[in-house]
């Protein structure tokens, strides 16, 4: 009985030898992490909780020293669970950083736009004056032989070619420059025009120079009304 009590105490001994021997399992894995945390930038997105995560790591080694390995283990076991949060800030807080670029370049390009804007309504208001000043220091017959000489060298006729519509020929430079101005094309050539959708290869337009302000407003409204031909 001596015997069997002897061996028992000392299995015992070996085995609460054994337990106090054994080094936290966690520990290694703590400290990756906590590594990893900072190469991906935890000490600018996630800085409180990097320093919580190196707190825990830390008791963790103070309890290891003092041989206490089991609950050095739930620290760094801890310190994990605390990695994981970290990452979550540095995604979060990157997410954030990227969308308030994306914000600011907007922001930036909305600027340069309405300053291009600004500097072209400018050059417009720039070149109106000019032109005004022009037209005023010409004198009224001079201005009326040129509009005269330049309706004379526009031509009175049009000559369709295949595939044209009344639009297309209407936006020709040599004819009115303008799609929209077609209604002139069509009622002046009624005649030979019903349906200004068909015109024919061959048929000869006659194009009305002598137009007023009025014509022009009539015209552009009408063909808002009408689909396009």
């Amino acid at each position: 009985m001596k015997v069997r009590a002897g061996i028992a105490a000392l299995v015992t001994i070996a085995v609460l030898a054994g337990c106090a021997s054994r080094l936290p399992v966690h520990r290694v894995d703590a400290l990756t992490r906590f590594s990893a945390v900072r190469m991906m930038g935890a000490e600018k997105y996630a800085a409180p909780e990097l320093a919580s995560l190196q707190q825990a790591i830390e008791a963790g080694d103070a309890l290891m020293q003092s041989g206490e390995h089991e609950m050095a283990d739930s620290y760094y076991l801890l310190a994990i669970r605390k990695s994981e949060v970290v990452e979550r800030s540095i995604a979060r807080e990157r997410e954030r950083e990227r969308e308030m670029q994306v914000q600011s370049e907007n922001e930036r390009l909305a600027h340069e736009r309405q300053k291009a804007l600004e500097v072209l309504k400018r050059e417009i208001a720039e070149k109106e004056r000019e032109e005004k000043k022009r037209t005023e220091k010409t004198p009224q017959p001079v201005r009326d032989k040129e509009k005269e000489k330049e309706a004379r060298s526009l031509p009175l006729h049009h000559t369709v070619k295949r595939g044209e519509s009344l639009p297309q020929i209407a936006a020709q430079p040599d004819v009115y420059g303008d799609a929209a101005l077609w209604p002139l094309l069509y009622r002046a050539n009624r005649d030979q025009i019903r349906d200004p959708g068909r015109i024919w290869p061959g048929q000869v337009l006659r194009i009305p120079r002598n137009i007023s302000r009025d014509d022009l407003a009539e015209a552009r409204r009408y063909a808002q009304e009408r689909p396009t031909p």
